[in-house]
């Protein structure tokens, strides 16, 4: 396993905003360690949720991939905007990463903050696998340019499409199954589940290998709800980092809000 980068300050001169479509993840952060890190359901969220999160003076980077949610949070900072405080993640900003991509404008903005966490923090080449609602894959080249990605559907997702298309297979919660070889309707469909979806990441990461040129060093970090889950089996990845979206965040914030004396 890799080992986690430290951090050493104390103040939080940033509010750094992940809107993804299951869950929003807050961070009171310095410019060099996230503090305090707050996790709601994004469906739950108002414009009086995100106001409440922000702090007079602190510089606001927002990263969001539910339009509506995005414009709510736009309406709750709007004296952090008049202050020049706030920023939106878009490939306009210094992120710290090349961009090597055909129409960067429609990369997800969790997507670039997971490509320069990663290029920050661990070098390239290098794939982040992001568990969300979908599974991402994020590829860094040998130069350390994000070049482009994978997108399948999520764990839970899976599940719950059987449980809403047949007439007997119940919701299930995604677990480590006790055997391969299911003895109850559940445990069948856990072992579909969990070892069908490692099944899935392996090959796809095996080809992402290929066409990189089957690099020696390639960093492979996971993060997201089912991360740690699916990769406790996967020896392809090398780490699991929960928060590796908010610290890429951070490294773009530092990038572009200038240094402030009193945060």
């Amino acid at each position: 396993m890799l080992p986690m980068p430290p951090g050493s300050s104390s103040t939080s001169e940033y509010l750094l905003v992940d809107i993804s479509n299951s869950f929003t993840k807050f961070a009171h952060s310095s410019r060099d360690t996230l503090r305090r890190v707050s996790r709601l359901p994004t469906s739950s969220l108002t414009r009086r949720s995100f106001a409440s999160m922000a702090r007079p003076g602190q510089k606001i980077l927002l990263s969001s991939v539910v339009p509506a949610k995005a414009r709510l949070a736009l309406a709750a900072f709007s004296a952090h905007t008049a202050h020049g405080h706030l920023l939106t993640l878009s490939p306009c900003l210094a992120l710290g990463v090349g961009v090597d991509y055909p129409r960067p404008s429609s990369i997800g903005a969790d997507r670039l903050a997971n490509a320069a966490a990663v290029r920050h923090l661990y070098g390239a080449p290098a794939v982040v696998v992001d568990f969300g609602t979908a599974v991402t894959f994020d590829i860094l080249s040998k130069k350390g340019d994000y070049i482009g990605g994978v997108i399948a559907p999520g764990l839970e997702a899976m599940t719950d499409y059987l449980f809403q298309r047949t007439a007997l297979l119940p919701r299930i919660r995604p677990a480590e199954p006790a055997s391969a070889i299911g003895r109850s309707t559940r445990s069948a469909m856990l072992a579909g589940a969990v070892h069908g979806y490692r099944g899935l990441v392996r090959e796809i990461l095996a080809q992402i290998r290929l066409e990189l040129g089957s690099p020696r060093r390639l960093h492979v970090i996971a993060t997201g709800g089912y991360a740690k889950l699916i990769s406790s089996r996967l020896p392809e990845i090398k780490l699991v980092h929960p928060n590796l979206t908010l610290e890429g965040l951070r490294i773009i914030a530092n990038l572009n809000f200038p240094l402030s004396q009193n945060p």
